[in-house]
């Protein structure tokens, strides 16, 4: 038997929204290829629902994390190829080449093994190379990189598609950022000697408005493809936030003065107070680290400030002073009063913790 129960708590995707941001990005870098990055859920928007909003998009790539998303995005019936940005399991490599996925290259290792798979299928595998300017994480060193290009032309089922690597304080540390850009443009430089990349990428969303990188063809968009710029620019006020968050009012109480509300009675009634239990919470994705720092709700047209600790499935709020709320009031959660830069800065965190934190208990309505 179904149930028919609605939920409490619900997410709302803006797909104009979405394209909008992939637009005002092709229009400031109209040079550039654009791979859309779906990962963690798309920042927490639901994959699928997103890959089928932007795959007729003309996206260079969806970028991915992991093989497991990859076959998703493929099982969602795009037509834009996956990129998995990272490095993946030995086991998980016939999965990439069987599917004419693009890979993420960091070593000698991995180059051949590909290529022994694209012997065993008589199929071309599709790699860039990743090459570390300063992000740690993985990719070839710059001392690596001398002759490395004619090392991987040897191996006869590989194409060397493209090269790119990736900043590691692109919002924070501007001199860094341009040392590694000029890391960048040498690497290229070197590996490019008797081979040419189709694709050199570096820029993510904390660059994309912000810096050039000449040798570059291809940027990749993360959160600025879901409404947020990590930098200031003047491009940041065309882009459009992709999701709103809402939930319902399950109960409304009155509470005496020196009153607890929520675990360890973090806060204490002055007085009598009104309070609504709305439900959403930690378990939902809405932070426990919300707690006792000032976050609101938005209720009918007026905020409403929560009370104590966030719960696993509920928050509590004071209702006080409004004139008309009833049980099975929408509440905004975050959304075009409640931005997630608030929520982002009450947290103490970043953006993409707040919006890949949203549970998969929570649906996506996309509209």
């Amino acid at each position: 038997m179904s149930c028919t129960s609605p939920p409490r708590a619900w997410a709302q995707i803006d797909t104009n929204a979405l394209r909008h941001n992939l637009n005002v990005v092709r229009r400031v870098m109209p040079d550039h290829r654009l791979m859309a990055i779906v990962k963690a859920e798309a920042y927490g928007h639901g994959l699928e629902g997103v890959v089928k909003a932007l795959d007729g998009e003309d996206c260079a790539f969806f970028g991915v994390a992991t093989v497991a998303e990859a076959c998703r995005v493929r099982d969602a019936g795009a037509k834009t190829c996956p990129f998995i940005l990272g490095p993946c399991f030995e086991g998980e490599r016939e999965e990439i080449v069987q599917n004419g996925w693009r890979a993420a290259l960091s070593s000698m290792e991995e180059a051949e093994h590909f290529n022994s798979l694209g012997a065993l299928y008589g199929k071309t595998v599709h790699v860039h190379l990743g090459v570390d300017t300063g992000m740690g994480r993985s990719g070839f060193l710059p001392s690596e990189l001398h002759g490395l290009t004619d090392k991987l032309k040897q191996f006869s089922y590989l194409d060397l598609e493209g090269v790119f690597s990736h900043l590691s304080a692109a919002s924070d540390d501007i001199s860094f950022t341009h040392g590694q850009i000029s890391g960048f443009t040498e690497a290229v430089n070197e590996l490019s000697q008797g081979h040419r990349y189709k694709f050199r990428h570096l820029c993510s969303s904390a660059a994309v408005f912000n810096y050039k990188v000449p040798c570059a063809n291809m940027a990749r968009l993360g959160r600025i493809l879901y409404g947020y710029s990590p930098m200031p620019s003047p491009y940041n006020k065309e882009l459009r936030p992709t999701m709103t968050l809402y939930s319902r009012i399950t109960l409304i109480r009155t509470l005496p003065g020196n009153h607890g509300v929520s675990y360890n009675h973090c806060y204490i009634t002055k007085g009598s107070t009104k309070v609504a239990t709305i439900g959403i919470g930690y378990a939902d994705g809405y932070l426990q680290y919300l707690s006792n720092q000032g976050a609101r709700v938005y209720i009918n047209g007026q905020y409403c400030p929560v009370l104590g600790r966030v719960t696993m499935d509920q928050i509590m709020v004071d209702v006080t002073y409004m004139d008309h709320v009833e049980t099975g009031d929408l509440v905004e959660i975050m959304g075009p009063n409640v931005s997630w830069e608030e929520l982002t800065r009450r947290a103490n965190t970043i953006p993409s913790n707040v919006l890949t934190s949203i549970s998969a208990r929570v649906p996506r309505i996309y509209v």
